[in-house]
């Protein structure tokens, strides 16, 4: 989950001018980032070979 402290810490560091896509698409990957962290930290993950299988299956 994002904290608002990580928020602003990021969008501190954007250019004074920045897009509103630009904003979305880093708030995005910061979300996904932490999630997969949580996963990995609750080990709630796949290994290779499982997802070798899950894909193959699609």
């Amino acid at each position: 989950m994002l904290t608002k402290d990580n928020v602003i810490k990021t969008i501190s560091k954007f250019p004074e001018n920045f897009t509103l896509d630009e904003l979305i698409d880093k708030l995005i990957f910061m979300d996904k980032v932490e999630r997969g962290l949580e996963q990995s930290l609750s080990n709630n993950v796949y290994s290779q070979e499982e997802a070798k299988n899950r894909l193959s299956k699609n």
